[in-house]
């Protein structure tokens, strides 16, 4: 179930600009898709550590704000967009691989199983204002065969990803099914982002209805 906070419509500046704290390549490419093009990239650069017994959706909601105002603090009058993506198998959270066998590990928990992928979202405006919400996708993954599972290992391409894989890359043949936005599991929920944006009276994410 998404959770969502303040969203009472503002009147920012026209001229105010967009900052996007995500470091990540796929944010920046999720949002050119919908026409969305920040005029700063500024990593937040956080200790992205669980807290002790922290659940997935408190972890994820948190990060989310916790870069969001990190970076605000540095960008003074600008809307800024902040996001989080975890895969939790159950109340477990799976980490952003590093290592082989952290993959490893991430693969043999989501092999044959249903997981889910949160995604935080929080967006700061020109007056300080917040607005935040919780994304929640569910992925099943078939199970895997052990030529799969070193096929993909081989890869690299779940370095430095959550849970280990990249829905839109060589792990989309091992999903058997998906509820729920497919763009948070990539690193964004778009539908979601751009309702945020364009309730807060973000100028690039109102829709144009003239002619």
């Amino acid at each position: 179930m998404d959770q969502m906070t303040d969203t009472t419509p503002l009147s920012p500046p026209s001229d105010a600009r967009f900052v996007l704290a995500s470091a990540s390549p796929r944010r920046l490419d999720l949002l050119a898709q919908i026409g969305l093009a920040p005029d700063a990239v500024d990593p937040a650069d956080l200790d992205e550590s669980p807290r002790r017994a922290e659940l997935p959706r408190i972890y994820a909601a948190r990060m989310a704000e916790e870069k969001a105002r990190a970076v605000a603090s540095r960008h003074t009058g600008a809307f800024v967009l902040a996001a989080d993506t975890v895969v939790a198998c159950g109340r477990r959270i799976l980490p952003k691989t590093e290592t082989e066998a952290e993959a490893a590990r991430c693969l043999d928990l989501l092999s044959g199983r249903r997981h889910k992928v949160l995604g935080g979202v929080t967006v700061i405006g020109p007056d300080d204002r917040i607005v935040s919400r919780l994304v929640e996708t569910q992925v099943t993954f078939k199970r895997l065969s052990e030529e799969e599972r070193a096929t993909y290992l081989g890869s690299g391409e779940w370095r430095g990803k959550a849970g280990g894989y990249a829905i839109q890359g060589l792990a989309a043949a091992y999903v058997s099914w998906i509820a729920g936005s497919y763009s948070n599991v990539v690193g964004l929920p778009l539908s979601e982002t751009y309702k945020l944006l364009a309730g807060f009276g973000f100028r690039h994410a109102v829709p144009d209805n003239a002619g």
